[in-house]
């Protein structure tokens, strides 16, 4: 049921059948329309600060309908309340004491559930809701224009009249087009900023990978160290002393070394010999940290990765040979690249008694998920279970282009 005294109003697509006096109103209103609605396009295409495009074009539009008074304000993130985002000609308070209202609040409510214009003379509400005497007075009636796109509602004007003179059909054709137009510029804004947390979101998860290949494993090694560091000086057992000091000295160099590479490249710089001898040199590392013998079978040497896709596959591996020496208890492990097809498949596997329960699909394994996320870069997927006769098998399989496909069956 329409609420007393307001009124949504038509736009009428054409002049045709106005009276005379309208149409010469329309003919008026041309000249300030064609130019209000080309410094909008302007300012849009430009990527001027919405806040400040919706201020500079309240004088024109006031002007425009003959107002003495408006104030323009955006939708809530969300979606509850109306924010003032400037005014001109409304006293301090007059809009509310902080400058918000409630969505559905009074005619800016109905303008806004109907997605049209709204006029109404009718401002006991209003003035109930703002401050200083504004409304009933100095406002004596109010045009309240959605700024809306598709169907959504971002935002309003509010337009304030002294005298409760109605404007002419053509001017409320020129404010719905402009209040279209801006809330095309909202949407477009709003748009980008959702795409930009996104994209910060994902340089977070990147940055924690990094951090999390670089610096956790190597301190992680540190601290398996220390409990034999502080058994053998309490065994006064100088030879076991100084062999584990040296390997957590030597840990916490390489995590102070991969943390500076992070922090002046933002990323683990490629191995400039390869890949294959970056999964040597780790092997060789796993072996001599672990005490657990490893086998890496290479059967494709000449399989040519991007380098990005290098970088993905050396840290998926790193992390799965980490989890061995962590969680494995195993005597044996195995590093196998195979290629099937149009595509890549490496597999860490070991005899021990395999990850903790609930690692897998527990989700608070920050490793596990950063290894997931790697393997959705490389279009590919990662399985993890048990191997068939005991332990943990984990199963990298991504898409290769023909020619790397073609150079590694050479």
């Amino acid at each position: 049921m329409r609420a007393e005294g307001i009124q949504p109003l038509s736009t009428p697509e054409s002049n045709r059948d106005l009276p005379a006096a309208e149409r010469d109103g329309a003919l008026d209103a041309a000249a300030p329309m064609a130019g209000i609605l080309a410094d909008i396009t302007a300012g849009v295409s430009v990527g001027h600060d919405l806040a400040a495009l919706l201020r500079r074009f309240l004088p024109p539009i006031v002007d425009l309908a003959g107002a003495q008074a408006g104030a323009v304000r955006t939708l809530s993130e969300d979606g509850t309340r109306f924010e003032l985002v400037g005014s001109l000609g409304v006293p301090t308070g007059a809009c509310g004491p902080d400058g918000q209202s409630q969505r559905h609040c009074g005619h800016c409510g109905v303008a806004a559930d109907a997605r049209q214009l709204v006029w109404t003379d009718r401002l006991s509400g209003c003035a109930a809701h703002g401050a200083g005497g504004f409304f009933g007075h100095d406002c004596r009636a109010m045009l309240v224009v959605p700024l809306q796109h598709r169907g959504r509602l971002l935002g309003v004007y509010n337009l304030f009249f002294e005298q409760a003179a109605e404007p002419a059909a053509p001017i409320r054709a020129i404010l719905k087009s402009v209040g279209e137009l801006l809330g095309l510029a909202l949407d477009n804004a709003r748009l980008e900023q959702e795409n930009l947390r996104a994209t910060l979101n994902r340089e977070r998860q990147g940055m924690a990978a990094e951090v999390h290949d670089a610096v956790a494993q190597s301190l992680a090694f540190a601290k398996m160290r220390m409990p034999l560091l502080e058994q053998a000086i309490a065994d006064h057992d100088d030879a076991n002393s100084l062999r584990w000091c040296a390997d957590v000295r030597q840990a916490v160099s390489e995590a102070h070394i991969g943390l500076r590479q992070i922090l002046t490249h933002l990323h683990s710089p490629a191995d400039p010999q390869g890949l294959r001898h970056a999964l040597e040199v780790a092997a060789a590392s796993f072996r001599l940290r672990s005490g657990v013998e490893l086998q890496f079978v290479d059967p494709v040497p000449d399989l040519d990765l991007a380098a990005d896709q290098e970088s993905q596959v050396f840290h998926i591996v790193q992390e799965a040979l980490a989890n061995v020496t962590k969680h494995a208890g195993a005597e044996h492990a195995w590093l196998t690249i195979r290629r099937a097809s149009d595509a890549v498949e490496i597999v860490v596997e070991d005899d021990g008694s395999g990850l903790p329960a609930g690692a897998v699909t527990g989700g608070n394994h920050l490793g596990l998920a950063i290894m997931g996320e790697r393997a959705r870069r490389l279009h590919g997927r990662i399985e993890i279970g048990r191997r068939r006769d005991r332990g943990t098998a984990v199963r990298l399989r991504f898409p290769v282009s023909p020619a790397a496909a073609a150079g590694a069956s050479a």
